[in-house]
């Protein structure tokens, strides 16, 4: 059985601006992954999330769950999801962690390094340059992307 993944990236501009904390400063629902024509390839959902992880990679981002403060868009599209097959995996990362993160560590055999399967010359390249964008726009705290699995 295949694994699909779906989601979307959030962003929060006025926390920039007001702080995170302000009343005004929430997130909003900018663009799902399907847009983004990203796929499904297996060892990049695992070096990234830790779903199928038969590669043996250190995850980025596995089973952080659903944010307590999604938007009311994301929320939606994932409560669409709560029949049959329900999703699974959902987890969440900023722009900050994956700029901060290890891009030549690679899963347990070495032949693999994440910016191979899952980097800026991969198939999330359109993934990363919409997150970078906004993360120059608002900064990088204040961009996320929600994935679930089914």
């Amino acid at each position: 059985m295949s694994t699909d993944v779906s989601g979307m990236i959030e962003c929060r501009p006025l926390a920039r601006i007001y702080g995170k904390d302000d009343e005004d400063a929430v997130w909003h629902a900018g663009i799902d992954l399907f847009l983004l024509n990203i796929g499904n390839a297996y060892d990049a959902l695992a070096c990234l999330f830790g779903v199928r992880n038969s590669f043996g990679f250190q995850p980025l981002a596995e089973n952080r769950g659903l944010p307590h403060d999604a938007s009311d868009g994301l929320r939606a599209e994932f409560d669409a999801w709560s029949g049959p097959p329900h999703p699974y995996g959902t987890t969440w990362i900023t722009w900050a962690e994956l700029a901060a993160a290890d891009w030549d560590r690679t899963d347990a055999s070495g032949r693999l390094s994440r910016q191979a399967v899952a980097g800026p010359g991969s198939h999330w390249a359109p993934v990363w340059d919409v997150m970078r964008t906004l993360a120059e726009l608002h900064g990088p705290d204040q961009v996320r992307l929600v994935v679930w699995f089914v």
